[in-house]
C-alpha cells in the first residue's frame, strides 16, 4: 500500500489546477471542509474556472453563489434548495442526466475530473474506506479524477457495498463534523389519503423503491400490515427505516441481493446513519448498479414509487422543473420506472397531490411552457392523487384524459374537461372507459 498523506484541507485543495472538474460526495456527506478551504483561495485570487459536479447537496453552496462568478461554477446532476435560486438566476447551472448514468460522465471521459473531492469512514482492518451515505458515482469520481482527496471523518458511516481501498487517494484530511441529518416529515392530511392508495398497489413480498419526504413517509405509515417487503431503491431515510425494524421490509422474496436492503445514498436522521454503520444487511452500491434498469427487473413484482411537479392530460410526467425553473432533477425517476415495468408484476406508480400548496393544479391541460418531460407518456402506468389512481398503460390519449381528470382536484374538473373537450372534439363527451 503507497504512503497516504494527511494534510490540512488547505494543503490538500492547493493541488487543485485551475480550470478543473471537481466532483463533490454529495447528499449529507459533503466535504465542507474542502469547499472552505477552496473559497478561501478563491478569496486569495489564487484559482480560478472550477467547475462542481455532483447530486443533491445539503448545506452551504458557495460553489453557486454570484460572488464567484468567473471562479466556481455550478453544473449539478441534480438541484437541491440550497442552490435552486442561483441555477435559475443563472449563476449555477444543471446538467440533465439519469443518475444512473452520472457515472459514465466520468467514467467515459465526457467529464474529464482534475478532482475528485469525497468524505469517508475511518479505515478498516485491511485499509478499506467506506463512501457512508453518498457512494452515488463517487466511486467512478475517485477512479477517474487526476486527484483524488478523501476527508476521513469518524461520523460517515461504514457501510457495507462499493468500499475502496486508501490507495485511491493522494491527500487524506482529518475532520470531524457531524453529518447533515434531515428530520422525518409528517405527512399532511392529504399525503395520508395518497399514501393509502399508493399502499393498496402494493402487495405482501413486493419489493419497493422510494424516495424521502413526507410523501415517502406517509406510503411507509401505510405499509405497516405489510409482509416479506423487499428495497431496492436510490435512497431510503426514516420512514422506511421504521418498516426495516419491525421486520415488514426483509428482502426475503428478492430474486437478487436476497435479504440485503440496497441503496445508494441517504438523507435522514443520525438514525438511519447508525443503522448502516458496519451492517451486513445493507449494501450501499455504486449509481450504476443500483440504477440500472437490468438490475432493478431481476427482483419481481418490483414497485417503483415516484412524484411529479406535473402531468398533462396525456400522461407527459414532469418532475424536475416548473416550466422553465428548474426546480430538481431527472433523477433516476425514468430507470425505475422502466425496471419496474419490465419487472415480473411489476408496477410504475407516479403519485402526488392534485394542487400545489399554493392552490395550483398538477393534472393539467398541458404542461407548463419549457417544463422537461422526465418520464415520457409511452412510460406512463400508474398515477396516484389522494382522489385515486388509475392505470394509463394501454389507453388511449382520450382515455387518459377521462382518468385524469377522474383523479384530479373536483374543483379542476370541470375546466379539465372543457380543455379535454377542445382538443378532442365533439367525441370526447361520448366517450366510455
Amino acid at each position: 500500500m503507497k504512503e497516504i498523506k494527511f494534510v490540512s484541507a488547505d494543503e490538500a485543495v492547493s493541488h487543485i489546477k485551475s480550470g478543473s472538474h471537481i466532483h463533490l460526495s454529495s447528499v449529507a456527506s459533503v466535504p465542507h471542509c474542502l469547499i472552505a478551504a477552496l473559497c478561501r483561495r478563491a478569496d486569495a485570487g489564487d484559482v480560478k474556472d472550477l467547475h462542481f459536479h455532483h447530486f443533491h447537496t445539503e448545506g452551504p453552496a458557495p460553489y453557486s453563489e454570484e460572488r464567484y462568478a468567473g471562479i466556481f461554477f455550478e453544473q449539478g446532476f441534480f438541484v437541491g434548495p440550497n442552490v435552486r435560486a442561483n441555477v435559475n438566476a443563472g449563476w449555477a447551472d444543471y446538467l440533465p442526466v439519469h443518475l444512473g448514468e452520472s457515472q459514465k460522465l466520468y467514467r467515459e471521459g465526457h467529464i474529464k475530473l482534475g478532482a475528485a473531492l469525497v468524505q469517508v469512514s475511518e479505515p478498516d482492518e485491511q485499509g478499506r474506506v467506506s463512501l457512508g451515505t453518498s457512494v452515488d458515482c463517487s466511486v467512478a469520481a475517485v477512479e477517474s479524477a487526476e486527484l483524488v482527496i478523501g476527508v476521513v471523518n469518524p461520523n460517515v458511516p461504514f457501510a457495507y457495498g462499493d468500499l475502496l481501498s486508501l490507495d485511491r487517494f493522494d491527500y487524506l484530511v482529518h475532520d470531524d463534523t457531524p453529518l447533515i441529518t434531515k428530520d422525518f416529515a409528517e405527512p399532511t392530511p392529504t399525503e395520508v389519503l395518497i399514501g393509502k392508495n399508493c399502499a393498496a398497489l402494493v402487495e405482501d413480498g413486493d419489493c419497493i423503491q422510494m424516495g424521502i419526504g413526507a410523501l415517502p413517509n406517509a406510503l411507509a405509515a401505510q405499509l405497516t400490515g405489510h409482509k416479506n417487503l423487499g428495497l431496492h431503491t436510490e435512497m431510503f431515510a426514516d420512514g422506511l427505516l421504521r418498516l426495516i425494524k419491525a421486520g415488514v421490509i426483509n428482502g426475503s422474496n428478492k430474486a437478487i441481493d436476497k435479504g440485503k436492503i440496497v441503496a445508494s445514498f441517504l438523507l435522514g436522521s443520525n438514525d438511519v446513519y447508525s443503522f448502516i454503520d458496519h451492517n451486513p444487511d445493507v449494501l450501499m452500491r455504486d449509481i450504476k448498479y443500483v440504477n440500472n434498469p437490468m438490475v432493478i427487473a431481476q427482483n419481481p413484482h418490483m414497485k417503483a414509487i415516484n412524484s411529479a411537479t406535473e402531468v398533462d392530460l396525456t400522461g407527459q410526467i414532469s418532475a424536475d422543473s416548473i416550466g422553465t425553473r428548474i426546480f430538481s432533477g431527472t433523477g433516476g425517476q425514468l430507470e425505475f420506472v422502466r425496471g419496474a415495468t419490465m419487472s415480473e408484476g411489476g408496477k410504475s406508480i407516479t403519485a402526488f397531490a392534485s394542487r400545489t400548496l399554493k392552490g395550483k393544479n398538477k393534472i393539467v391541460p398541458i404542461l407548463n411552457p419549457g417544463a422537461g418531460v422526465v418520464t415520457p407518456r409511452a412510460d406512463a402506468h400508474w398515477i396516484v392523487t389522494e382522489y385515486g389512481a388509475v392505470d394509463l398503460y394501454g389507453k388511449s390519449l382520450q382515455e387518459r384524459a377521462k382518468l385524469l381528470i377522474s383523479i384530479a382536484h373536483p374543483d379542476d374538473r370541470e375546466s379539465l374537461d372543457r380543455a379535454a373537450f377542445e382538443r378532442f372534439g365533439p367525441h370526447w363527451h361520448n366517450l366510455s372507459i
